[in-house]
């Protein structure tokens, strides 16, 4: 199985990984390397800034599309800070939550907002 390996920072062009719209172009690489069977390792290497909004983007939106156990066997980071660490833990822990569920969290969010 090869190894197909992300640069964030070759991809978005930038050292700051804030948009959501740069996480979208990662996320587009890594569903379509899994997709082909690939497994993946998406560096941060030079990454000086990183949101949620990113990371969610880029990562968190895969557990729509494939199984935990697929992403562990077949998905890793490289390269990121202690920070990054903390929010993409954080991102992962959230995605995979809302997308066991996601009309019942949302509609607790909505819930929320109307109080």
């Amino acid at each position: 199985m090869e190894t197909i390996n992300i640069s964030v920072i070759n991809t978005i062009g930038d050292s700051y990984g804030v948009e959501a719209e740069d996480g979208q172009k990662i996320h587009e690489l890594i569903k379509k390397a899994l997709d082909a069977g690939h497994k993946v390792v998406v560096s941060f290497l030079n990454i000086e800034m990183l949101t949620t909004a990113f990371l969610n983007t880029a990562i968190g939106q895969l557990y729509k599309d494939f199984s935990e156990e697929q992403i562990k066997a077949n998905f890793n980071v490289s390269d990121l800070s202690d920070a990054g660490k903390i929010s993409l833990k954080r991102v992962v822990d959230t995605a995979k939550l809302y997308y066991q569920n996601p009309e019942a969290l949302d509609e607790s969010i909505k819930n929320i907002l109307e109080d």
